[in-house]
C-alpha cells in the first residue's frame, strides 16, 4: 500500500493535527469460525501496510465473543494466512481477555441511565424495531429502575435465566433513523463453553458493543473497517463516548470490501460447501480461501501486489477475477523454470531417424530469465506432441503439425508430417514424420524457416503425471447471478520429461505453453506425481 488513499489521508491529517500524537496504531481482528478468505487478504494489507507505512503497529486480535462458533482450527488457519502474506503482527490478543472490562462498561451504561435489561423475545423485539419507514416503538422494560437494572443484570451474569429469556439493550432512541440505535442489544445470555474462558461466563457482549471497547483498550488509533460497518459507525462513536473512559478514542474508518467476479466469499456459504462435501476442505484449490489459493499455488506476492492495484475505495464494486490470474501470472514468469508436458499425447514417429539412438537436446530453463540457464532432454525415434499441436485440416493461421508442414521441435530439428496412422475406430494413432538432420537448434543452420514451433516429450524417457484442472465454482449469467458450477475439476494424464518426476511438493514450474503448474502441496510423492494447474498462459491462437 505504497501509495496514499483517502485512509493514508485521513491519517497524515490526524498526524499533522497530532490527533494521537505521532501514533498510528491498526489491527485485524477476524472471528475464528472459518478460514480467511482472499476477501480478508485485501483487509489484511491495508492494516498492517498501512501500519507500516507510518511506522505503527499492528494486532492480531480474534473477535472471540461468540462461544458457540470458534475453533482452535480456524485460529491456526489465520495466523497461517498472515504470516504466508508476509505480515507479523505486534501483539496476538483475544476480545475475551477483555470480558471483564466489558462487563464493567455495561454496568457503567446502566448506572448512567444508559443501558436496561429487556424481557422481550427475540421476536417481539425484532416487532418492536419498526422499519426504515416507520418509528419503532419503546419496550415495556425500558424505564426500569437503575436499581432494578443492576440486580437483574447480576443475576444474569449468575446464570439464573435461561438464553433468551432477558438481554441487556442500550437506552438510546427508538425513533432513529439509524435501526442499529434503536436500543440494540449488547448483551445476551449463552450458556456455552467459551474456548478461552471456558465456563466464567454465561453472558457475553454483542460484537457492536465489545468492537469499540476492544478497539479503546488497545489504543487502536483508527479501526479500519469494511463498508458494511458503516451504519454501526455512530453506535460505534456512542459507546466509546457514554462509557467515557477514554478520552481520545479511536476512530472507525470503512472503505469498500473486496468483491471477485465468479466468487463466492461468504463464510457462511463457504463452510457449506465443505460441510456438504462439495469441495474436500477448506484448502481445497477451488476455494476462494487464502489456505486454498496457497494450495492452488499461487504466491504471497502477487496477492499483495493484486491488493495494491485494486487500491481503497468507499465504493463497492466488483473486480474481475483476471486481474488476479495476472498478478500471478506476472508474478510467476520470471521466477519458475519450464518443464516439457504433452496434453493428449499424440505419438510421433521419426521414420528417418536412425532405431535404438537417442541425444541430449539444450532448451532453456525460462526463455524470459537467460541467468537461470539451460537443461538437456532427451530425444528420439518416437516421441509425444500436444494433441493440440496436430490438425488433419488445418484452420486459417494454424501453423503447428499437419500433413505436408514443417515445424522446429523446440532445442531439436525440423520435422515434417507426412503420413497420419489411424486406428479401426478413426482415432489417431500415429503421426509417420522425417526431420532434417542439418536443422538441430546451437548448429546455426540458417536455411529455410518455419513459421510453428512446438515442444515435445521423448517417449521412451516420458513420465505419467496427473494433473488437476480448475474451473470457478461459481458461474455467472448476464445479469450477473451467481450459480454452482457442476463441472469445477477435471484430473487428466500426462507426458513429461523426466525431470518432473524429480519435483518436490510445493514447487512450481511452467508447464512450456500451457501455463503454470505446482507440484501438489498435500499428496505429490514419487508415487503420485500430481499437479495442480495454479494459472493459464495467455494463449496465442485459440
Amino acid at each position: 500500500m505504497a501509495e496514499t488513499n483517502f485512509i493514508h489521508s485521513i491519517i497524515e491529517k490526524d498526524l499533522e493535527n497530532q490527533k494521537y500524537g505521532d501514533k498510528v496504531y491498526t489491527r485485524f481482528p477476524p472471528e475464528p469460525n472459518g478460514y480467511l478468505h482472499i476477501g480478508h487478504a485485501k483487509s489484511i494489507c491495508l492494516n498492517f501496510s498501512t501500519a507500516a507505512k507510518y511506522g505503527g503497529k499492528c494486532n492480531l486480535r480474534y473477535d472471540d465473543t461468540n462461544p458457540v462458533k470458534e475453533d482452535v482450527e480456524y485460529v491456526s488457519s489465520i495466523e497461517e494466512d498472515v504470516r504466508w502474506l508476509g505480515f507479523e503482527w505486534t501483539e496476538r490478543l483475544w476480545a475475551s481477555d477483555y470480558f471483564d472490562k466489558m462487563y464493567e462498561a455495561a454496568v457503567e451504561l446502566i448506572k448512567k441511565g444508559k443501558a436496561y435489561v429487556c424481557d422481550l423475545t427475540p421476536e417481539e423485539i425484532r416487532e418492536y424495531r419498526g422499519t426504515l419507514k416507520e418509528p419503532g416503538k419503546e419496550s415495556p422494560y425500558r424505564n426500569r429502575t437503575v436499581e432494578e437494572n443492576l440486580a437483574l443484570f447480576e443475576e444474569m451474569k449468575a446464570g439464573k435465566y435461561a438464553d433468551g429469556e432477558k438481554v441487556l439493550r442500550a437506552k438510546i432512541d427508538m425513533a432513529s433513523p439509524n435501526i442499529n440505535m434503536r436500543d440494540p442489544i449488547i448483551y445476551r445470555i449463552a450458556h456455552a463453553s467459551h474456548h478461552n474462558t471456558g465456563d466464567k461466563w454465561c453472558i457475553y457482549p454483542m460484537y457492536d458493543f465489545a468492537h469499540p471497547i476492544e478497539d479503546a483498550i488497545e489504543g487502536i488509533t483508527h479501526s479500519i473497517c469494511t463498508l458494511e460497518f458503516e451504519d454501526h459507525r455512530p453506535l460505534y462513536d456512542w459507546v466509546l463516548r457514554e462509557v467515557g473512559w477514554w478520552p481520545q478514542p479511536p476512530q472507525q474508518i470503512e472503505f469498500a470490501r473486496l468483491n471477485l467476479t465468479n466468487t463466492v466469499m461468504s463464510k457462511r456459504y463457504l463452510k457449506a460447501l465443505v460441510d456438504d462435501g462439495v469441495v474436500d476442505g477448506w484448502d481445497d484449490p477451488r476455494m476462494p480461501t487464502i489456505a486454498g489459493i496457497r494450495r492452488r499455488g499461487y504466491t504471497p506476492e502477487a496477492v499483495r501486489d493484486f491488493c495494491e492495484k485494486i487500491g481503497v475505495s468507499k465504493a463497492n464494486s466488483t473486480v474481475d477475477i483476471s486481474l488476479l490470474e495476472h498478478c500471478v501470472r506476472d508474478d510467476l514468469k520470471e521466477k519458475v523454470e519450464t518443464r516439457n508436458v504433452v496434453f493428449d499425447p499424440i505419438k510421433v514417429v521419426i521414420t528417418n531417424y536412425p532405431e535404438g539412438q537417442s541425444e541430449l537436446c539444450e532448451v532453456e530453463n525460462n526463455p524470459q530469465v537467460p541467468e537461470m540457464g539451460t537443461r538437456q532432454i532427451p530425444f528420439s525415434r518416437e516421441l509425444w506432441v500436444d494433441g493440440a499441436d496436430f490438425m488433419e485440416v488445418p484452420v486459417k493461421k494454424y501453423f503447428r503439425l499437419f500433413p505436408g508442414n514443417e515445424v522446429r521441435f523446440k532445442g531439436a530439428y525440423f520435422i515434417t508430417c507426412n503420413e497420419v496412422v489411424k486406428n479401426e475406430d478413426g482415432s489417431i494413432k500415429e503421426l509417420l514424420c522425417t526431420y532434417d538432420p542439418e536443422t538441430r537448434s546451437g548448429s546455426g543452420f540458417e536455411g529455410r524457416k518455419v513459421k510453428g514451433t512446438i515442444h515435445f516429450v521423448d517417449a521412451a524417457t516420458a513420465v505419467p503425471v496427473k494433473i488437476r484442472q480448475f474451473d470457478y465454482l461459481m458461474l455467472e449469467d448476464e445479469n450477473g447471478e451467481k450459480t454452482m458450477n457442476p463441472e469445477t475439476m477435471r484430473e487428466i494424464t500426462c507426458y513429461a520429461e523426466p525431470a518432473v518426476a524429480e519435483a518436490k511438493a510445493g514447487e512450481r514450474f511452467q508447464f512450456f505453453r500451457h501455463g503454470y503448474f505446482i507440484a501438489e502441496p498435500k499428496l505429490f510423492s514419487e508415487d503420485n506425481l500430481l499437479f495442480n494447474e495454479i494459472v493459464g498462459l495467455k494463449s496465442s491462437w485459440k
